[in-house]
């Protein structure tokens, strides 16, 4: 962290034809955000400007073009320019050129992330489709984060102040989910999720609900074996190592009846599983965070929306509530790490409470 004590929030800008620029500069045109952290864009200056003069009542926001975060000014939005100046914008086209220049920027942002550089990461969304073509191996930022920095293993989480959910298996075809399931997948994503929300939510003794996988939870084996088989032994399990998790809980009735409410967070068995439920409840200030990673990163709950993309229609809300709840996370992770030390923690004003109802409330 810098001497001033304000954090250095690195933002890939993700894939430039969708609405990644308009929400981080709608995101960042709010004066508050300046006061718990300096963002450092990596993108296109040239992208910027294109994307700013599209938006409509925009407040006056000022830029600073920087070659290194170590030149970011405070209270500027610091661009490290990434692409070449020819660089071409398509708002709502999904291009090869766009993909390669989403990959070159998360590849700058995540060595100055590795180098200490800056503190946390925010990525703007990109087309996995087209980053496939571009060469890029990963599914998502998930996957590739993990391999950048050797987790043994992490966990997608969605975060808001209405619910958390990880998932077992994320960015996989349905047809492949309960090959995939296991009782020692489960039990691991268990331990991540019960270890995150005391280090990164400040929830010392977390409730964990664990969903079903099919119908009714199987309906004692007519609908399916896998609650029996893996899910109960894995819920077993893991209270047996003293986590707090509970259920199998059939999805439909859980969500239905609020159940959700009497818990911090819920493991889900697969994407759609979370997601839906999710972004229903929460999808306006709803943050992706990715657990057991060594750093920080977030990203909005929402995708590159092409079909928004150059009509000032986007919500910057999710952005926003990302560059706040990384920034949350990672003080909280630096009390735990001091309080495990035995250190004397000062309690902190949040510039942006309580007026800001659109970031999540980190418990």
């Amino acid at each position: 962290m810098s001497s001033n004590n304000k954090l250095k929030v690195g933002i890939s800008q993700g894939d430039a034809n969708g609405i990644s620029y308009e929400v981080i500069i709608k995101a960042l045109s709010d004066e508050r955000v300046f006061d718990c952290c300096t963002p450092i864009v990596y993108g296109s200056s040239k992208i910027f400007g294109f994307y700013k003069n599209q938006l409509h009542e925009l407040e006056v926001i000022n830029t600073n073009n920087i070659k290194d975060p170590s030149e970011a000014h405070p209270k500027r939005v610091n661009i490290i320019n990434c692409l070449d100046e020819n660089v071409s914008v398509e708002p709502g086209i999904s291009t090869l050129e766009s993909a390669k220049g989403s990959l070159i920027c998360l590849e700058k942002a995540v060595e100055d992330l590795h180098a200490g550089k800056i503190d946390v990461l925010v990525t703007a969304p990109f087309n996995k489709h087209a980053m496939s073509e571009a060469g890029f191996p990963f599914s998502g930022h998930t996957d590739y984060l993990q391999s950048k920095f050797g987790a043994s293993e992490v966990l997608m989480v969605m975060v808001s102040s209405v619910i958390k959910i990880g998932v077992v298996t994320d960015h996989i075809p349905v047809a492949k989910v309960a090959s995939t399931i296991t009782t020692e997948r489960i039990v691991g994503k268990l331990r991540i999720l019960n270890q995150t929300l005391k280090q990164d939510f400040r929830i010392s003794s977390p409730r964990i609900a664990v969903l079903g996988l099919n119908p009714h939870c199987g309906d004692g084996g007519l609908l399916g074996k896998e609650e029996q088989d893996i899910i109960i032994p894995a819920v077993r399990e893991a209270i047996a190592e003293g986590i707090h998790a509970y259920g199998p809980y059939s999805p439909d009735g859980f969500f239905g009846l609020g159940s959700y409410h009497k818990f911090d967070a819920v493991l889900a068995m697969y994407h759609d599983q979370g997601l839906i439920p999710f972004k229903v409840l929460a999808f306006d200030e709803g943050v992706n965070f990715t657990a057991g990673l060594p750093i920080i990163r977030t990203s909005p709950d929402h995708g590159t929306a092409y079909d928004m993309a150059g009509r000032d229609e986007a919500s910057p809300y999710s952005m926003r509530s990302a560059i706040y709840a990384a920034v949350d996370i990672y003080k909280s992770r630096e009390e735990y790490k001091a309080l495990d030390a035995g250190k004397m923690i000062e309690p902190e004003e949040k510039p942006w409470e309580p007026k800001d109802r659109h970031r999540p409330t980190i418990e």
